[in-house]
């Protein structure tokens, strides 16, 4: 049975965009989403769904079961906003110094969009969609969090699929993935050198920790070009140094932190390993010792091949071929949502939403203040997410 979602979205164009202006002005950080939260059960009362909220933190699963039997599908939509103070000029722009600059607004809106076209149709539904509305993508794991606390089993079984649309700027009502791995993982490196402080006019009598770790951060770079394949590329930059508080003091110690991005599960394991072997190898040399602390935050986010072939089929059947893109290459940002997607075989796909006057070339990016996503999408990027869930039941 054909369902024509992208024309019943149609019919929610002002209820979404009301919705998301209003999630834009009133952005929240990190677990605790109370207003976030209460919008989205607001949003969805008087649907026929089983809803649950988060105990660890301000999340909402709510539950379509069709009356027909059939394979269960889950859908993702994240809820937390950015400590950015917002400078978009946009008469609903947040200001309470947070804003959704990673489009987490749209992410909300458009599952609260899918969730009611869907509902519509429970009677012809063959299976189970559920509906996760997570907080703390940005850097808290809310995805981890939500499976540890028994999202599945609240579901009521481990989802046959699961997919998530993720906006960002680009040419308007693109939607872009790839199979395989489609984003990398996110990770954090912190050295920290120990040597023996002293006054800054004898350092013969004091063992500087800031020569070795300026050294460090130098031979990271090019470790890493000397270490590992060109076809399994990292990012790694060195975003944190603290070291002393007064010009003429050697401290005893100096640290770095830095940002590293892994395609692979064998590159994230290798990775701190050499890490260590050059800290430890500099530190002596300069009679210091180094301290390694190294965190995978998020695993690398890689699409089911069949999965993804199955997103690319049906969106170009629905919106046309124009407007289904295959990516060359991997995004080197991270995603929580691969925490799902290690369990759940899925797709991770991006929406192109710039505004029709706005360039994408020059664009603003994710995270920036004065990033713009134009919310005339929200019907698109609802019925995307309801047909994904729809034809995907279909094929049992």
């Amino acid at each position: 049975m054909t369902t024509d979602f992208r024309t019943e979205a149609l019919s929610l164009t002002t209820e979404l965009r009301d919705l998301r202006r209003e999630l834009h002005r009133n952005p929240e950080l990190g677990l605790e989403l109370p207003f976030t939260q209460q919008k989205i059960l607001d949003a969805l009362d008087g649907l026929p769904l089983e809803i649950t909220t988060g105990t660890g933190l301000s999340s909402v699963i709510a539950v379509l079961r069709g009356d027909k039997p059939g394979p269960t599908v889950l859908l993702r939509g994240d809820m937390d906003a950015l400590p950015v103070t917002e400078a978009t000029g946009l008469d609903f722009a947040s200001v309470n110094g947070t804003m959704h600059a990673c489009g987490h607004d749209l992410h909300v809106t458009g599952l609260v969009g899918a969730a009611k076209l869907l509902s519509a149709h429970r009677a012809e539904l063959a299976g189970t969609v559920a509906f996760m509305f997570q907080p703390g993508e940005e850097g808290q794991g809310g995805a981890k969090i939500m499976l540890e606390e028994g999202m599945f089993e609240t579901i009521g079984a481990t989802p046959d699929s699961a997919y998530a649309v993720h906006v960002a700027p680009g040419p308007p009502g693109t939607f872009v993935s790839r199979p395989g791995t489609v984003m990398a993982g996110a990770n954090t490196l912190h050295v920290t050198m120990h040597g023996k402080g002293g006054h800054s006019s004898r350092p013969e009598d004091a063992t500087d920790p800031i020569r070795p770790l300026m050294e460090f951060g130098q031979a990271l770079y090019s470790m890493i070009s000397g270490s590992f394949s060109v076809f399994d590329p990292i990012v790694a930059e060195v975003t944190q140094l603290e070291a002393g508080n007064a010009v003429n003091i050697i401290p005893a110690t100096a640290k770095l932190g830095a940002s590293v991005r892994t395609l692979s599960a064998e590159t994230t394991e290798r990775f701190p390993e050499a890490a260590v072997r050059l800290a430890e190898s500099i530190a002596a040399a300069h009679g210091c010792t180094a301290e390694v602390v190294w965190t995978e935050q998020y695993p690398v986010t890689i699409n089911d091949d069949r999965e993804a072939q199955f997103v690319a089929t049906t969106l170009t059947e629905v919106f046309g071929a124009e407007r289904y893109v295959q990516a060359p290459d991997p995004v080197m940002g991270s995603e929580d949502f691969s925490f799902v997607l290690n369990e759940v075989p899925g797709t991770f796909l991006f929406l192109f939403v710039s505004p029709q006057d706005v360039d994408p070339a020059t664009a603003a990016t994710n995270h920036s203040p004065e990033v713009l996503f134009d919310d005339a999408h929200l019907p698109d990027q609802a019925a995307a997410l309801a047909t994904l869930a729809w034809q995907r039941t279909l094929r049992g």
